[in-house]
């Protein structure tokens, strides 16, 4: 009995190993430990999965084999990093220096290229297919130091936007160089070939960019409240085009690469089903590639004779060398600094997803050898090394030097931001959840904070064990877009006041609130809940309905009214606004005068926001119908209003929200009442009513003109009215 258990034991540990379940666990365990501990000697995680797959495959200690599966998980692990990779290009970046953009991406993409193939060709005696790809994996770049830049605080430096717009030109001409040398390895470059290529691209790209982005929007719109429903929708995409693209005579990676272009827009970069891609990617499919890489070279051919050493020698030297050049161009075009230079070098040099990518189809369809791979895989661990030290030096000299992202005194507002959300209706609170999220400053150490207020009468204890209750299921919500919450649930006579004394306690910066529902005659008369918590609260206050996803909406709709830039809040509203429109990657339309316009330029300049705006004169803001040509159904719409008395108050915004309710009842829409500077005391002292002197005059001026109109009506029924 013990002689077999022991037989059994040892046969489930044979190498390689047969048993799925101990595969999956070793793999787990590889992907959990290496990159800990290849962190603290300062090896990137990417190089440390690499390295690991070397150990524990058939040239290494033989642990794994290249069984179905793994090749399975490894393919998928391929299309992930190429999904992930369009799906996180910044477009709004894009546009803003497109044209930088555009000749830094032609330099970096030809200069190696050039460099690189006479090289391959004549000096490692490649063939012409194995010479271009090889000479065109040089083009690449992966962006592995980015934290670098920004943990330095120059992420929105010129040098460094430039060099995140040309990732998109060089990773697409690459692809497209690979399907052509693909294509060539099956059969000769004749005209049916171009033409064939040309016509199966063009229905491609159709495909992708016509059909898919509708019915991707139509998707997201039905099926809203399905969450699990959106991650599985976006795999299907995923692999869809992957699948699309090679029966075009394309690279399944280029469908992966261009369906994460083109579902670009409709998934914002803070969303919970950002984080789900990233997540689900990083932990599993990713990890699983890269070992999968490793456990292809054989790390003995670099020692069996000086060929693989030249090879990896060489094209390590040329890899470092072309982007060096192609960034000394970039400085003399635009007569940046050496230490830009050094940024822009440093963020180009690294070679990884792309270039991986490349290689393994390259090697898969035999256009290159093992000595290629495996120098491939020294020419990744190095320049990753190279990139991460050069980038680190270069953002200290950006920092010396005073080129550092400018950070006024309202950005530290920013970064200690607290948001407040009182939740009142449960169907409200996803969305609230989503939109808080994508706004809030991603530096800002406080959680978000979830509050419930219940009425203090007999049934506030049973009241507050259900608001407990429901603060459960909102942290469980949170918790999938991993959003830090903190969960309050309070007592108070008063609901307006107990949000505004929560928001006291928290020091909150704005409030998020659902948009304000019908009431009735003895609310009208003592005090509405909205206009309390205005009353009561000198912070920033974001009114929201959202009864559409965000997918449905083609653009944000800025009203923004005369001397709106003078009020304490503006840099507050304006930076969430540019910030939403970063992340739903939608243009801005802002209807201002000349003077707004001016200011509203000026601080996006300053604080280097990039959204895409365009502005609309407007001078009648007397009657706001004349607004009603400006805004579509399908407009996200931004309101900027503000409390009674201040300096950009208009007697229009009485009664703001029902009208906005009235006339853009279709509409995704924001009203914002901007934070004012503290006001007398006697303001907030009635804790019942929260009627400040003017409003209680407007309010007793609208009870006039109603009774005045119920008297008017009754004179005209009267026998004998002339009226």
């Amino acid at each position: 009995m013990n002689k077999s258990f022991i037989e059994h034991i040892s046969h489930a540990f044979e190498t390689p190993l047969t048993n799925s379940v101990l595969i999956f666990s070793l793999i787990l365990l590889i992907i959990l430990l290496a990159p800990i501990l290849l962190r603290k000697i300062k090896i990137p995680g990417i190089i440390g999965l690499i390295l690991s797959g070397v150990i524990i495959g058939p040239h290494g200690l033989n642990i794994l084999a290249q069984t179905d599966a793994v090749k399975l998980f490894s393919t998928i692990g391929l299309l992930y990093i190429m999904f992930i990779a369009g799906l996180e290009l910044d477009m709004n970046e894009f546009r803003k220096t497109r044209h930088k953009s555009i000749v830094f991406g032609v330099y970096t993409f030809f200069i190696p290229i050039a460099i690189g193939y006479p090289v391959c060709y004549y000096i490692l005696g490649f063939d012409v297919g194995a010479s271009i790809l090889v000479s065109s994996m040089f083009a690449t770049h992966t962006l592995v130091a980015y934290p670098v830049v920004n943990s330095y605080g120059i992420a929105k430096n010129q040098a460094v936007a430039i060099t995140i717009g040309g990732t998109i030109l060089t990773d697409t001409a690459v692809l497209i160089i690979l399907a052509v040398i693909v294509g060539s390895s099956q059969g000769q470059l004749d005209q049916q070939f171009w033409m064939r290529l040309t016509f199966s691209f063009a229905v491609f790209l159709a495909i992708m960019f016509g059909i898919v982005p509708r019915i991707a929007k139509w998707f997201f719109q039905k099926v809203e409240s399905e969450k699990t429903s959106h991650y599985i929708f976006v795999l299907f995409i995923v692999f869809f085009a992957a699948f699309i693209a090679e029966v075009s005579g394309l690279e399944p990676i280029i469908g992966a690469f261009v369906a994460g272009l083109a579902l670009n827009k409709f998934i914002p970069h803070s969303s919970a089903l950002m984080n789900r891609i990233e997540f689900i990617g990083n932990a599993i499919f990713i990890p699983f590639f890269l070992i999968s890489v490793g456990m292809i070279v054989d790390i003995k051919v670099l020692f069996k004779g000086p060929e693989a050493l030249i090879v990896a020698g060489t094209l390590t030297v040329v890899a470092v060398c072309g982007k060096w050049i192609a960034a000394w161009f970039t400085q003399l075009t635009f007569k940046y600094s050496g230490a830009q230079r050094q940024v822009i070098f440093g963020l180009s040099s690294a070679h990884a997803a792309a270039t991986l990518a490349i290689i393994m189809v390259g090697y898969a369809n035999n256009i290159i050898d093992e000595n290629v791979l495996n120098g491939t895989i020294v020419l990744i661990l190095i320049t990753c090394i190279v990139a991460s030290i050069a980038t680190e030096s270069a953002s200290k000299k950006v920092v010396l030097a005073g080129e550092q992202d400018v950070v006024e005194e309202d950005k530290d507002m920013l970064r200690d931001e607290h948001i407040l959300v009182p939740i009142a209706n449960l169907n409200n609170m996803e969305i609230l959840l989503d939109f808080a999220t994508m706004i809030k400053n991603k530096k800002s150490p406080h959680p978000v904070t979830i509050l419930s207020v219940v009425p203090n009468n007999e049934l506030a204890e049973a009241n507050l064990k259900k608001a407990r209750k429901n603060l459960d299921s909102t942290a469980k919500y949170a918790s999938g877009s991993e959003i830090e919450v903190n969960m309050m649930a309070t007592i108070d006579y008063n609901i307006a006041g107990g949000i505004s004394r929560a928001s006291r306690e928290i020091i909150a910066d704005s409030i998020l609130l659902g948009w304000p529902s019908q009431v009735g005659i003895i609310e009208k008369m003592v005090g509405e809940k909205t206009e309390s918590i205005l009353n009561r609260t000198d912070i920033n206050i974001f009114m929201c309905h959202f009864g559409k996803p965000f997918v449905s909406n083609d653009k944000i709709t800025l009203v923004c009214p005369p001397m709106a830039e003078d009020e304490k809040g503006f840099s507050y509203w304006l930076t969430k606004v540019g910030q939403l429109a970063i992340e739903l990657t939608l243009p801005v339309v802002c209807i201002a005068n000349a003077r707004s316009e001016s200011a509203v330029t000026s601080f996006l300049k300053k604080s280097k926001i990039n959204c895409n705006i365009r502005f609309v004169n407007h001078t009648d803001w007397d009657d706001l119908a004349s607004l009603r040509g400006y805004i579509s159904d399908t407009d996200l719409l931004v309101f900027v209003s503000a409390r009674a008395g201040e300096v950009s108050y208009n007697r229009e915004f009485d009664g703001i929200p029902k009208k906005l309710a009235r006339k853009y009842e279709n509409n995704n829409r924001i009203l914002i009442y901007p934070s004012r500077r503290p006001t007398s005391v006697f303001d907030n002292y009635d804790e019942v009513s929260a009627m400040s002197t003017n409003r209680g005059y407007t309010r007793l001026q609208r009870m006039g003109k109603g009774l005045g109109s119920i008297l008017n009506i009754r004179n005209r029924n009267l026998p004998g009215s002339t009226k």
